[in-house]
């Protein structure tokens, strides 16, 4: 600021207020100087009045400029926003300079370092910028507070806590106690939305306060929360599943305001507590969009959507320590991504389980890493509810100007541990005696209410017994509730979903030819007037006549018939991944750009006139988030096929959490029932310790009570039939699929459509297409070891070893094998070829089920032998010839001589 002294302080009145006028027209025709100075003052020179001194006071010294700078910059450091008033916070010089302006300054304390603090002054546009200094200096709030409204919400929320404290003491809840002003915040933001007519809030949030939030936010029957806590069950006894802790589950309500309709979705989460944030997200996306006109190019998406509100809530620990915070911030104004913003609720407890913010995180704040996407931080006292209305009703008002994040970190503590059973004075002593002399903040605000003459000690009193009488009532119904499914549901799903049809009914997925020629020359087809890469026109016009001759078609083309397909049934398509739009492997080519204008076009978008939406996203380089998103997505819109596509399938590592606590088991923890596709390329081909694995063997650890589909698909048609069939059949369940790399343009790995045509489906198992009845040797395996196999088999002329194809891994194929296995009565010998480590791959996961399958049959033969890659640490070699010997090796000793 020493330059913008020197130069403010050059010039008079006139001239400066002249200067600033030029900057509002046109900021490049004046010295930089000035520009960053006026820059960081925005549109008015005279930003601030105080009616105490009755008069507008103007900028006219570059002394007042600087201290107005510094207390828009750091004013928050100096704000009271600690309950306990344990913080120690030094003052910055430049808040108290020599000389400074008294009634400036004064002025500029009230308006910033209250019990209500922002952040804002690293967002790089001067109209937000502006649109902070307004409300906090020029026009800040001087209406009323709610004080009944503020009241009773706070009662309510103390009411619960306190009850279930004297009724199940020694029982974890993580309750709300020190932190109740959230109930305040949650029910200003619904308030506001609802007056707003917004459709739909999802709500994102940890253990703490998740009770007392479904009570008193979601109105979930209390009788429901106290069965719960005498051990009753989550879900009726004639619907499965393992369920979950109380305070991971999730409810929904519809509320009515005044005739309009709201519903409201708190959804169920783990113990990784910020991995709801892009389910979240995903989960509000999916009706965004469909709200969306689906003849709208996707870049042209308004980034606003009011109807659908997101609302997470965050440990401050966790804002601060979690990785996926960050990933999902990033999110926030990516076009395949955005939500118009999203409301970050911190509760700030100043402790992180027991350990203290200087072990917490680096940097100033813990909320420091909303300012990479710009968000506005707003810090508040949790013991002052007044401050923290008009704090969320601030952060609600931004997102609707804005369509952008905020972050509201509400200041408070934990009265009790970091749950109930908990003993706190072990390592924070000074802050518990703090907290145990501490009123609550409902009678503290009591307390100023009877001193302002707003309320009596009397009514006061006659709320806290009328709630507590409730509870009382509720929980002598407790024992006889009995729950209904749509308390867990965020959407009214078709209670069919819930339910599996036997796994031996493969639907029929193929489609008239007619509707298969319409897709494939949309995706032969060169849109007009568009300069493509000469390399993909070429590749475009061979595909084209590759159709027209009726030769069979590749991975990449089948895939794309699958998605044009069922875009023209009316079932919206989502793909997103790491450069998916193109492939990884250069295969998709979904969105074509011209060289010259970088016009874009999406060709099996356009294939008939009433299709549903059908999108391809490039995502940024994240899969926990982006998983995370995609699998809310898929929950928000069941009828939609919504893929996540792994770079290489190793990727999937990073998404491991989303996998295991949400894909995998989310329908029997939660009844929450998904679709999404996982694709994820896998093969060994000298690729190299990581991307020749996509860790088949994790997934399948994973697969139990028919939670997932997992295939290894050896022909483009089958894939084509799994992506379908993802539609087709009544339940929705998520599929992982290992898809190739090197064969996506394997000349034999090709498909004609008449296996995709008419009374066509899946099949779990493939045959050997050059089936002899005198093999005494039967080869099981998956994926792409087959064409491996089947060019050895071919090389030595063996005609007693037969290839039988498992493409679907799970839920097994047992009763298809046993039918193959029947073709070949003289057989002797079974072998499980891989390619993957011993201790890797599907090994360990079909052994025992392909003994069973031979015991059952009786045959002479009662264990498979394998034969792959000796178990390893490493999942690959990474040098070219070791993996050359080891994969001639394998295929040789499985086919044997000829």
């Amino acid at each position: 600021m020493g330059d913008d002294r020197d130069a403010i302080s050059s010039a008079n009145l006139a001239y400066l207020t002249a200067l600033h006028e030029q900057w509002l027209e046109d900021p490049e025709t004046i010295d930089p100087t000035f520009a960053g100075l006026f820059s960081t003052l925005g549109h008015s020179l005279s930003p601030i009045s105080t009616s105490e001194e009755g008069n507008s006071l103007r900028d006219t010294s570059s002394r007042d400029a600087a201290l107005r700078y510094a207390y828009r910059q750091r004013g928050h450091f100096i704000a009271d926003l600690d309950p306990l008033g344990l913080a120690q916070n030094p003052e910055p010089e430049d808040l108290n300079p020599a000389g400074a302006n008294p009634a400036l300054r004064a002025a500029l304390r009230r308006a910033y370092c209250g019990t209500l603090a922002v952040e804002f002054m690293h967002i790089q546009s001067t109209e937000q910028r502006d649109w902070w200094i307004e409300r906090f200096e020029n026009s800040p709030d001087t209406s009323p507070a709610p004080h009944d409204f503020i009241l009773q919400a706070l009662t309510d929320a103390e009411g619960f806590e306190a009850f279930c404290q004297k009724r199940f003491k020694a029982m974890r809840r993580f309750g709300l106690e020190g932190g109740e002003s959230l109930v305040v915040a949650l029910r200003a933001i619904l308030e506001h939305a609802a007056t707003d007519e917004a459709a739909s809030i999802s709500i994102g949030m940890p253990h703490r306060g998740r009770l007392n939030v479904m009570a008193n936010v979601l109105h979930k029957p209390f009788e429901a929360i106290f069965n719960e806590f005498r051990g009753g069950s989550f879900k009726p006894e004639d619907i499965g599943g393992s369920g979950d802790v109380k305070y991971h589950l999730g409810t929904a309500t519809t509320i009515d305001r005044n005739g309009h309709q709201i519903r409201l979705s708190l959804l169920p989460n783990p113990s990784h507590l910020e991995a709801i944030n892009p389910v979240v997200l995903g989960r509000i996306r999916a009706d965004q969009d469909q709200n969306t006109n689906p003849r709208h190019h996707h870049r042209q998406r308004t980034t606003r959507d009011d109807k659908h509100l997101g609302v997470l809530v965050h440990g401050d620990a966790a804002f601060s320590g979690q990785g996926v915070v960050y990933e999902t911030l990033m999110l926030s104004q990516l076009a395949g991504y955005r939500t118009g913003g999203t409301l970050h609720l911190i509760i700030n407890n100043q402790i992180g389980f027991t350990t203290v913010p200087e072990d917490n995180f680096s940097g100033t704040r813990g909320t420091d890493i909303a300012k990479a996407i710009e968000a506005p931080i707003l810090h508040v006292n949790g013991d002052d509810p007044e401050a923290v209305f008009r704090a969320a009703t601030l952060a609600y008002e931004w997102r609707k100007a804005f369509s952008s994040d905020i972050v509201l970190d509400i200041v408070c503590y934990r009265r009790f541990g970091h749950n109930e059973t908990d003993e706190p004075a072990f390592t924070q002593p000074t802050m518990v005696r703090a907290i145990r002399t501490r009123p609550s903040v409902r009678r503290l605000y009591a307390d100023s209410l009877v001193q302002r003459n707003l309320s009596t000690d009397a009514s006061i009193e006659q709320r806290w017994e009328d709630t507590q009488n409730i509870l009382e009532r509720a929980f002598s119904a407790a024992p006889e509730y009995r729950p209904d499914p749509s308390e867990w549901l965020d959407t009214p799903q078709n209670p069919t979903r819930l339910e599996d049809e036997p796994e031996r009914i493969q639907p029929m997925t193929g489609v008239p030819l007619n509707r298969l020629l319409l897709a494939a020359e949309g995706l032969s087809t060169i849109p007009e007037g568009m300069n493509i890469h000469p390399r993909l026109a070429r590749q475009i016009t061979a595909r084209g006549e590759t159709i027209a001759a009726g030769k069979p078609l590749d991975w990449a083309s089948c895939e794309a018939l699958a998605f044009g397909t069922l875009s023209m049934d009316g079932h919206p398509v989502r793909l997103s991944g790491q450069d998916s739009r193109r492939g990884t492997f250069s295969q998709r080519h979904a969105v074509l750009i011209d060289q010259e204008t970088g016009r874009e076009e999406t060709p099996l978008a356009n294939l008939a006139p009433h299709q549903a939406p059908l999108h391809f996203w490039n995502s940024p380089l994240s899969e926990y988030a982006v998983l995370g998103f995609e699998y809310g997505y898929s929950l928000g819109n069941p009828d939609a096929l919504v893929v996540w596509e792994a770079q290489f399938g190793d990727f999937v590592n990073g998404a491991q959490i989303i996998l295991d606590q949400f894909v995998a088991s989310g329908e029997t923890k939660w009844l929450r029932t998904s679709g999404l596709v996982l694709l994820l390329p896998h093969g060994h081909e000298g690729g190299g310790p990581e991307h020749s694995s996509a860790r088949p063997e994790r997934i399948l650890q994973l697969c139990a009570e028919n939670n997932l589909r997992v295939c290894n698909i050896s022909t483009p048609a089958n894939y084509f039939h799994a992506l379908r069939r993802q539609i087709a059949r009544r339940c929705r369940k998520p599929l992982i699929v290992f898809t190739p790399k090197s064969l996506l343009r394997h000349k034999e790995t090709v498909s004609p459509l008449d296996d995709m045509g008419p009374q066509t489906r899946f099949n779990p198992v493939l045959a050997d297409p050059d089936y002899t009845p005198n093999a005494t040797r039967i080869i099981l395996c998956t994926g792409k070891v087959y064409y491996d196999l089947l060019a050895e088999r071919r090389r030595v002329q063996n005609t007693k070893t037969a290839l039988i194809r498992l493409e679907q891994l799970y839920p097994f194929p047992s009763r298809e094998l046993q039918q193959e296995l029947a073709q070949y009565p003289q057989l002797q010998e079974v072998i499980w070829c891989q390619e993957e480590p011993e201790n890797n791959g599907a090994w360990h996961f079909v052994d025992r089920r392909i003994e069973r399958v031979l015991t059952e049959m009786d045959l002479p033969v009662q264990r498979p032998a394998y034969v792959g890659r000796p178990g390893t640490a490493s999942p690959a070699t990474g040098l070219t010839q070791l993996h050359n010997w080891q994969q001639d090796n394998l295929v040789q000793t499985a086919i044997g001589g000829g």
